[in-house]
């Protein structure tokens, strides 16, 4: 059965830039003969690894594919047999569910928590309304609805639902890293989607390099390079959105008003240690809108804004972004 988290194109706009030529436009390309990649299917997008040429990097395929197997049908609301499906179509009360999805279901509440509500994984139903998703339900986003507790998580009433889309990815992509590093592999860059994640250095003695992408639709090139030497996630409009009537929506939603994000910069990038925190605060910064600047500095998040210009691009910075970032 073929499932992923999101049957649509990824939200992300950050694409890969390890040192070769990959089958997606925009990528930084150098010291081909430098590196090996290792590329499949994931959660209806791709996934690549990249390692220093000769370290038999093909021997990793089958425990990637067996691990993203593993999350997909933990968490993937678009199959039926997913334990979060299995969440969703329960009524209130307590549910039980497994250790991992369990962290990250706390995880994703912390971060509600700590955003203001920004990023809410109980937005689904609002997501399926405009278009974007799968999880049926009803009533409003409300996160405080829902309680992590040991080994189960509680919903206060029926029609709440778990969306662990703007996260999960991000979990996957950390627990590839630490698999292709438990093996001995301690100079990597992987890309899940889009996300990416870097440790060590390149062959050549550099740090990692990947390209940010021009957010605007319908635009190619960069809007910059990034030195990668943890991970980073890209929240925008240019792929999984659609214009109707001349305005543009996208599928991040903002929680309170159920709608798509109305205003605001067209993409986020975000930094961070682990891919699952740079995941979530993409989403939750995109989602607050022009506040998201504000929100990142009081979060101390390093992050980029790229919004439009009357002739161009603007950027703005937070954090420690900026010493990371080079000029397209």
């Amino acid at each position: 059965m073929q499932s992923d988290f999101s049957k649509r194109p990824t939200r992300r706009a950050l694409l890969g830039g390890a040192a070769a030529t990959l089958a997606l436009p925009g990528l930084l390309r150098a010291g081909t003969r430098a590196v090996e990649t290792l590329s499949g299917p994931a959660f209806g997008t791709s996934w690549q690894v990249t390692l220093p040429a000769g370290r038999g990097i093909e021997t990793l395929r089958a425990p990637i594919m067996d691990l993203l197997a593993g999350i997909d049908r933990q968490m993937s609301p678009w199959r039926a047999d997913s334990d979060i499906s299995r969440f969703n179509a329960a009524g209130p009360g307590t549910c039980a569910l497994p250790a991992e999805t369990l962290a990250v279901t706390r995880a994703a509440l912390a971060l509600a928590e700590r955003s203001g509500g920004h990023f809410d994984p109980t937005v689904g139903p609002q997501v399926a309304r405009w278009g974007f998703g799968p999880i049926a339900g009803d009533g409003a986003a409300d996160w405080h609805g829902l309680t992590a507790d040991d080994g189960a998580v509680i919903k206060a009433r029926a029609g709440l639902t778990l969306d662990l889309c703007g996260i999960a990815k991000g979990l996957a992509l950390d627990r590839m890293v630490a698999l292709v590093r438990e093996v001995g592999h301690d100079d990597l860059l992987i890309d899940l989607g889009g996300e990416l994640a870097a440790r060590g250095r390149h062959p050549e003695g550099r740090a990692w390099q990947v390209a940010v992408e021009d957010p605007r639709p319908e635009t190619t090139g960069l809007a910059g390079i990034l030195s990668l030497t943890g991970a980073v996630a890209t929240s925008g409009l240019k792929t999984q959105s659609y214009t109707l009537d001349g305005a543009r929506y996208g599928h991040i939603i903002d929680p309170e008003t159920g709608a798509p994000v109305a205003s605001g910069p067209l993409s986020v990038s975000v930094l961070g240690a682990s891919a699952m925190e740079a995941d979530g605060w993409a989403t939750a910064l995109f989602a607050a809108g022009a506040a998201g600047p504000a929100l990142a500095r009081r979060a101390g998040i390093d992050a980029l804004f790229v919004s439009a210009a009357p002739v161009g691009l603007t950027s703005e910075t937070t954090g420690t972004f900026a010493t990371h970032l080079k000029g397209a």
